[in-house]
C-alpha cells in the first residue's frame, strides 16, 4: 500500500476552525461510551452552558487520554511543567467585580 493511500484527507469548517472556549469538562460513560462536555464557566453567572458534546468509545477514549498525555508531555519539556489549578491561586472574580451572593 503506497502512502499516497494512507493519508487521510480532513476538512474543517471557519466556524468550527473558530474553536469554543472550555475551563470545565464534565466526564460521564456507560459501558458502551464516554461522553465528555465542555463548558465555559463564567464568575459571576449563574448558569453555564455546555458549549460541547463528544462522545467517544471505551477504546477511543482511552486513545485520547494517551495522545492527550503525550502531547502535555511534549508542551512541558518545551515551555516547563504546568502548574496543577491546585497549586495556583485565581481570584474568583478574574479582575472583575466581585460577585455578591
Amino acid at each position: 500500500m503506497s502512502e499516497q493511500q494512507n493519508q487521510l484527507n480532513i476538512e474543517i469548517s471557519e466556524e468550527i476552525a473558530e474553536g469554543e472556549y472550555a475551563n470545565l469538562a464534565i466526564i460521564t460513560h456507560s459501558h458502551a461510551e464516554f461522553v465528555i462536555d465542555f463548558v465555559n464557566v463564567m464568575p459571576g453567572t449563574p448558569k453555564s452552558k455546555v458549549k460541547s458534546r463528544i462522545i467517544l468509545t471505551p477504546m477511543h477514549a482511552k486513545k485520547f487520554m494517551k495522545a492527550l498525555i503525550d502531547n502535555v508531555e511534549k508542551f512541558e519539556n518545551i515551555n516547563g511543567a504546568i502548574q496543577d489549578l491546585e497549586q495556583v491561586e485565581i481570584p474568583m472574580n478574574f479582575g472583575g467585580p466581585i460577585a455578591q451572593a
